[in-house]
């Protein structure tokens, strides 16, 4: 009995935010991570496609990361923190 790929949970978080294969790649670049859209398709494609790519674990990370500042917006910096009133 088999959990879910990095694929699977790729695979889920696009449908459920509606992204596409641009958004995507813009999402990774928000952290410095360049990919094409061909490389995206292949994680997309059938287990059993000649080109079928499985999604790594920095991948996954990477995008899990980039798709927090593309929902949120980025971190402010340290300095920029309100600093807790006592």
């Amino acid at each position: 009995m088999g959990g879910l790929t990095n694929n699977d949970v790729f695979k889920k978080l696009r449908v459920a935010h509606k992204l596409r294969d641009d958004d995507i790649v813009a999402i990774l670049k928000l952290v410095d991570f360049n990919i094409s859209k061909s490389e995206i398709n292949a994680f997309f494609r059938n287990e059993n496609h000649p080109k079928y790519m499985e999604v790594g674990d920095q991948i996954l990370r990477n995008f899990l990361n980039g798709l927090i500042i593309h929902l949120r917006g980025p971190m402010p910096k340290k300095e920029d923190r309100k600093k807790p009133q006592n």
